[in-house]
């Protein structure tokens, strides 16, 4: 089973953009992030007449995340646990049933910045809420992932120039030791799984020719349980789709379960 993660910043923007992909990739489930669009509005035909199923937790103008599945979605649920006030859409988990349950849980970690300042407290507030649930998900021994945009670099080599990131809120220390903490419960990197070294990045940003010069950085993340870890084959980042017509600033990244 084939399952990404790609945040599109905005479903309208890429209307074009994201079939062509999913027709060139075949992912069979895909955890999508700022679709910037509410659950009426999101085009869900261009998606289900390719035989995906669509869950939606939408949000007029920003923010927003999907799932699109070749196979039933079940169990759906909408909004990170912890804080009912939270208006922000940026969580949604299902079940997917390949040969055995998957979780799948789709995030969109909020950017922190400017930093230090109330976006970045609620940014850590978000972060230990999604610890909780991710030891709920251990604690449950459920073959599960939690993947998404997490807005988190995890280390110096995730960045083409560290020095640039120092003070951004995704990459100080009190965010990457928040990120360290939900890893350390027990959770795989995926991506750090398989490939290693210096290079490797899935957002690159409009301004100043950052993908012409490959001044990337890697935010896109999959946290695997032990049990779906034990599944994983192969992982990668669809790089080149970022010089296409009309790109997202971010490339899809997938794993390969054998699920």
């Amino acid at each position: 089973m084939k399952i990404a993660t790609f945040n599109i910043n905005g479903i309208k923007a890429r209307a074009q953009a994201l079939p062509a992909w999913l027709d060139s990739a075949q992912p069979d489930v895909v955890l999508l992030q700022e679709i910037k669009s509410q659950d009426d509005s999101f085009p869900r035909e261009l998606f289900e007449e390719r035989g995906y199923n669509v869950e939606t937790h939408g949000q007029k103008s920003f923010n927003g995340v999907a799932i699109l599945s070749k196979l039933p979605l079940e169990d759906v649920s909408r909004g990170l646990p912890g804080d009912d006030s939270d208006e922000h859409a940026r969580w949604i988990e299902a079940t997917v049933v390949g040969k055995q349950a998957l979780r799948l849980c789709g995030l969109y970690l909020p950017n922190g910045n400017p930093a230090p300042g109330p976006k970045f407290d609620y940014k850590l507030a978000w972060m230990e809420r999604l610890r909780t649930r991710a030891r709920a998900l251990l604690e449950a021994e459920e073959v599960a992932l939690m993947a998404g945009d997490y807005n988190i670099i995890p280390q110096a080599e995730d960045a083409k120039r560290p020095e640039v990131w120092r003070e951004d809120a995704l990459f100080r220390p009190d965010s990457r030791a928040a990120f360290r903490r939900i890893v350390n419960l027990g959770f795989t990197e995926a991506f750090r799984a398989r490939v290693q070294g210096p290079g490797h990045y899935s957002f690159w940003d409009y301004q100043a020719g950052a993908w012409n010069r490959n001044d990337g950085i890697r935010i896109d993340h999959f946290l695997l349980t032990p049990q779906c870890a034990d599944l994983l084959t192969d992982c990668g980042i669809d790089a080149e789709i970022r010089g296409h017509d009309k790109p997202s600033d971010h490339v899809p990244v997938w794993v390969e379960l054998d699920i």
